[in-house]
């Protein structure tokens, strides 16, 4: 019996329903499934492939590194098997590590998950070997297409439009020159293996290029085990399009429509939709760019699910096929929320040799979804430069209708620099791109995290961002909107005196609280002097408690004129609360998440993502500290030596380029610091001489600690 799609999709609204409706099907068909799945991953997938699994009845098994003994996934398989150090390369790349858990613990299937070995043929075709079903395409059809020069070959013969670039692997800078001076900059230097922006890199002349191959090719060994490179034409103006396909062992191939994945930082996803704005008036450009995916995917006989990605060239006006990744791609849950498919238990059932349970015709989509990445990284640092730690208070919005969150961690977990920084694929869904904007907005507000930096302020910025609402975006969106980098929310003047407005009624809440006789102070006005702490604004404020808010009168210090504003701040909220909503004089309502308190009255607080500390006195408190700060004034030493090189995030020092007494140049390499299995260049800002070289290759950094130093 095969219930219509349409009867399951409105699981998809709420997070309740997620992921049960082919656990239904299961039942209603009573399809022989594998008994015990080992997943060779970690993380977030991880947790996932076993969500399914569990509904499903399956066992499964984890696999794990010292770094990840306590993690979610590990705690919630029925079993766990330690198989290394952290580095990937001793662990989760570790392909005889992993085989060796495969026979202990009897497993008859392997999921690879996303990223390490999950586009390895090696490891495909040994776990087939092993009489165990991988979890994935035939390994044939990954070596096709895990190799990007051999799958624009075979794409083209299809019929396949494809990007210009290096039909064959680029052994060295002599033979990457030649193909870039016949291609024209920008050209992108890309890993043969593997994908997620690893091992990527953007080059624009010709020292770029030099650089860029080098460091891809370090980051593609540590990631993919697998250093091969090729180049391409870098689409400059151009949004980044994906087709999901599903195809099983008897010769069935249909897709489940498109996703947008153009909102990229170092040519990793941030923001991804389904279906993509770009095809709302074109029918016929979609069609097209499906019909080419399932092509592709018949003329290697794809068996599984898959990717097939595209970039559609704003200056043409049409699309190019970019690659096809064989595994299950990080943003698949938006195109399981407006089709209704799990498709995780897709995977699962074509792989154990059921056909497809439905036709082409049969797909349909409902509704609009979106996925922001959070990720544990500081936005105001290069878009995004890791940040480790552990999460001290972690709270999903899963609370809120329309909002799914996948993640692999919970409250105490460690982001551990090894790995990916990823800490929750937050998702929206709705009935329009709108009403997910509006969910999505109030889901990030509402995401609690402490413990390390994280891009919500970034995700917060994007998604309210005039282009990116309106649909108008490409993949060097964020580039240009933000030439100088991100540097945080910009708030206008209203917002900075809700902040204060807000921030003076926690303040005299503090105090009532505190308050021996509180009737007798209840009714008298707090005077406060208020200031954000980077010194913007500061302003006298007169707090007056009413019946059920507070009536704010906030007026500047430094203007000449008496501009007086009056702010109601409602008194719903307890001081123990985390998050705040407030709809000050009746306005739309705006979501504060009060971070921190301290004891002499200054107040933390997150708002679009972004921290203002504001400072808080009493007008004696703040005359008094005026005087003392006039009297003591005092030049700041700096304690540290302007030409100090310092990490600018925690990391592994894989090498170092130069020696004390070594003279060097401005721009000259000094030393490579990997973070998250991403390399970065470290290099002089000035001309000098090396003093002192702090740190050796292999060591482990803090952020701000000293590598070096210049004279």
């Amino acid at each position: 019996m095969v219930l219509p799609l349409a009867a399951y999709q409105s699981c998809f609204v709420d997070p309740p329903g997620l992921l049960v409706l082919f656990t239904i099907m299961t039942s209603l068909n009573q399809e022989n499934q594998f008994e015990k799945v080992l997943i060779a991953n970690r993380g977030e997938i991880a947790c996932r492939v076993i969500t399914t699994c569990q509904r499903l009845g399956i066992k499964t098994v984890a696999v794990y590194s010292a770094a990840d003994a306590e993690s979610l996934f590990v705690h919630m398989a029925d079993e766990a098997i330690f198989i290394g150090s952290p580095p990937s390369a001793h662990s989760y790349l570790n392909v005889d590590a992993i085989l060796d858990a495969v026979k202990t613990t009897g497993a008859e299937a392997v999921h690879p998950g996303y990223g390490f070995l999950s586009e390895s043929y090696i490891f495909a075709k040994k776990v087939t070997d092993l009489g165990v079903v991988f979890v994935g395409p035939d390994p044939e059809a990954i070596r096709l297409m895990g190799n990007k020069v051999e799958s624009k070959i075979i794409a083209a013969k299809v019929g396949v439009n494809c990007i210009p670039g290096s039909d064959k692997e680029v052994r060295d800078p002599a033979e990457a020159l030649e193909v870039a001076e016949v291609l024209g900059y920008p050209v992108i230097v890309k890993a043969l293996a593997g994908g997620g922006g690893k091992g990527m890199r953007i080059a624009r002349d010709d020292a770029e290029l030099f650089e860029a191959l080098r460091l891809s090719r370090e980051e593609a060994r540590a990631s993919f085990g697998d250093d091969r490179i090729l180049l391409e034409r870098y689409l400059v103006a151009s949004r980044h399009i994906e087709v999901q396909v599903l195809c099983d062992k008897h010769g069935n191939a249909l897709h489940l429509h498109e996703r947008d994945c153009s909102i990229q930082r170092r040519n990793q996803k941030v923001v991804e939709e389904a279906p993509s704005s770009l095809f709302t008036s074109s029918a016929n450009l979609r069609s097209r760019i499906c019909d080419q995916a399932i092509a592709l995917a018949r003329a290697v006989g794809y068996d599984s699910t898959g990717t097939v990605e595209f970039l559609f060239d704003d200056r043409s006006q049409d699309f190019y096929f970019l690659e096809m990744n064989t595994r299950l791609q990080v943003e698949h849950p938006v195109t399981e929320c407006i089709t209704g498919v799990d498709i995780v238990h897709q995977m699962l059932r074509v792989a154990k040799g059921h056909r497809l349970l439905y036709r082409q015709e049969d797909i349909s989509t409902r509704g609009w979804a979106m996925e922001c990445r959070v990720c544990a990284e500081d936005p105001q640092k290069a878009f995004g430069l890791p940040s480790v730690g552990q999460l001290t208070s972690y709270r999903e919005p899963s609370h809120i209708r329309g909002v799914r969150c996948d993640s692999g961690v919970v409250e105490g977990s460690e982001i551990s620099v090894f790995y990916d920084a990823l800490i929750c694929k937050l998702v929206a869904y709705g009935g329009n791109r709108k009403a997910v904007l509006s969910i999505m907005t109030k889901a990030l507000d509402s995401f609690i995290i402490r413990g390390v930096t994280t891009n919500i302020p970034l995700l917060r910025d994007i998604i309210s961002e005039t282009g990116f609402v309106s649909g108008e975006f490409a993949t060097d969106h964020l580039a240009r909107i933000y030439p100088e980098g991100f540097r945080g929310a910009q708030l206008h003047e209203t917002e900075v005196y809700q902040l204060i407005a807000l921030a003076s009624v926690i303040n005299v809440k503090n105090v009532l609280r505190n308050q021996a006789n509180v009737s007798e102070v209840v009714n008298a006005p707090f005077r406060l002097v208020v200031s954000v702490v980077d010194g913007t604004i500061v302003v006298k404020a007169q707090v007056i408690q009413k019946d059920d808010f507070f009536e704010v009168r906030l007026e500047p210090l430094s203007s000449k004129k008496s501009l007086v504003r009056v702010i109601r701040v409602m008194n719903n909220f307890n001081l123990a609360d985390g998050i705040v909503e407030q709809n000050f004089n009746e306005q739309e309502t705006r979501i504060f998440q009060l971070r921190e308190r301290n004891h002499v009255g200054d107040v933390c607080l997150q708002y679009r993502g972004s921290i203002f500390w504001l400072r808080i006195r009493s007008e004696k408190a703040a005359a008094l500290e005026s005087a003392f700060i006039a009297a003591h004034k005092r030049e700041n030493k700096p304690t540290m030596p302007i030409s100090a090189l310092r990490a600018p995030l925690p990391g592994l020092i894989t090498s170092i380029s130069v020696d004390a007494g070594q003279v060097v140049e401005a721009g000259q390499e000094l030393c490579i610091l990997e973070a998250m299995k991403m390399r970065n260049c470290l290099n002089a800002t000035h001309c000098g001489i090396v003093k002192a070289v702090n740190v050796r290759q292999g060591q482990t950094v803090a952020e701000g600690e000293v590598i070096l130093e210049l004279e």
